[in-house]
């Protein structure tokens, strides 16, 4: 069993995590008042949105997406639960715009787990929360090491959460009344658990700390598109040079668009494995394509002539034109480049990470929630021409550090770059 220090007494505290079925807590099979029906019209949306203008306190909020089964990061179910209104089902595929929800809700403090998982789809819906509790991040601050819904539940309220519907197409209609029952459960009991994460984050003295991150993740900017996404295709470490690495380029952005164009997880037209092998075999006949097995099945089959015509546009590609290894960007260079492109900077990288963790055993909490691992990086590869703790602060503060994580690591990471630390 997992254990954790509590955050108030500083002593380990177990986990659950299921292995004594004996001990279980009860599972919660059916909210509170049933199942509600599926919000899918103008006129339900409007009672909806009467509902919760009345209602009081914090609103419970979930997303269903289809990822890995459809391409789009759209959400295909909302839910939510406040005190007073009840809990809604908002079908967002018949009422794709919550704008006058979000304006009924706008002083109200939304609650989420995981919210950066699901503010981006609510986003298109124009449901924005302007102040955020995040249950899941919570759990990290203090110190948990297992801050999944069900098991933040379980710990906090006593109580089990069924989990079989957790990686289902939500994109199907219509949706099965288990599955709904599922979607309503992840909100019934959201707000308590805020409640219990609250007072414990009061008492840990780290309610403060809370906040700027709940603030951060609200006000943090959309993420900027992959310069290069095809880089990450899972097994590309196997690509021993530059024509092959090409056809792996040209075969992941065939895959992307025919992904997008049927609104398919790109890993259901051909798995990333199958790239990878059709770049090192560069087949020439639609007899060597599907004879790679990825290539065989029937969707994939359907696009044979665009697969060969993507390898064959390598073939003939100039070398000028192909893709060089290593991954650009404007960043450091991965990590285990340092040693040898600057030694110095691999030290100053060790033992910055080391003083990070030891400050994070002393808080209870992870060290990449003490401060960010790409922060630490950059401040050890390019640090200030005048190390102190002032310059290392302000070189913390633009690569996105709080204010709270600031105030615990400059002084100690001014140190370790040498200049005159705590």
């Amino acid at each position: 069993m997992a254990n954790v220090l509590n955050s108030k007494t500083g002593s380990p505290e177990p986990e659950p995590d299921g292995s004594e079925e004996g001990n279980r807590a009860p599972l919660l099979e059916e909210p509170r008042g049933g199942v509600p029906s599926v919000v899918e019209t103008a006129d339900q949306l409007s009672r909806v949105v009467a509902d919760f203008a009345r209602g009081q306190g914090p609103v419970a909020v979930d997303a269903e997406r289809a990822s890995g089964y459809r391409y789009s990061q759209r959400a295909y179910l909302v839910q939510l639960r406040r005190s007073g209104a009840g809990s809604a089902l908002v079908d967002p595929v018949a009422c794709p715009d919550l704008s006058e929800l979000d304006a009924a809700l706008s002083d109200a403090e939304m609650v989420l787990h995981a919210a950066h998982q699901d503010l981006p789809c609510l986003d298109e819906l124009s449901l924005r929360p302007r102040t955020l509790f995040d249950t899941e991040l919570a759990g990290r601050l203090l110190g948990y090491q297992r801050v999944g819904l069900g098991t933040m539940v379980e710990r906090f309220l006593g109580v089990r959460l069924a989990k079989e519907h957790s990686a289902v197409d939500w994109s199907v209609r219509p949706l099965p009344e288990e599955w709904l029952a599922y979607a309503a459960l992840d909100v019934e009991v959201l707000t308590e658990l805020r409640d219990a994460l609250h007072e414990e984050l009061s008492a840990a003295g780290k309610l403060g700390w809370a906040r700027e991150e709940f603030a951060a993740v609200l006000s943090a900017p959309p993420k900027e598109p992959r310069t290069e996404p095809w880089r990450r295709t899972s097994g590309i470490h196997r690509v021993r040079n530059q024509r092959a690495l090409g056809a792996v380029r040209e075969l992941w952005q065939e895959r992307d668009r025919i992904a997008q164009e049927r609104d398919v997880a790109p890993g259901r037209v051909v798995p990333d494995s199958g790239l990878v092998e059709a770049a090192i075999a560069m087949p020439r006949t639609e007899r060597q394509l599907v004879a790679i097995k990825p290539f065989g099945v029937r969707l994939a089959r359907r696009y044979v002539p665009s697969w060969l015509r993507a390898v064959n546009r390598v073939r003939d590609m100039p070398d000028a034109d192909l893709p060089r290894p290593g991954t650009p960007g404007d960043g450091p260079p991965p990590t285990n480049r340092w040693a040898d492109r600057d030694p110095a900077a691999a030290q100053r990288l060790e033992s910055a990470r080391a003083r990070v963790r030891a400050l994070a055993e002393q808080v209870t909490m992870p060290a990449e929630n003490l401060l960010p691992p790409d922060a630490v990086r950059r401040l050890c590869w390019t640090p200030p021409e005048t190390i102190d703790v002032t310059t290392v602060s302000e070189h913390l503060r633009r690569n996105n550090a709080r204010e709270w994580q600031i105030s615990l690591t400059a002084g100690e990471l001014t140190g370790v770059l040498g200049g005159p630390g705590n």
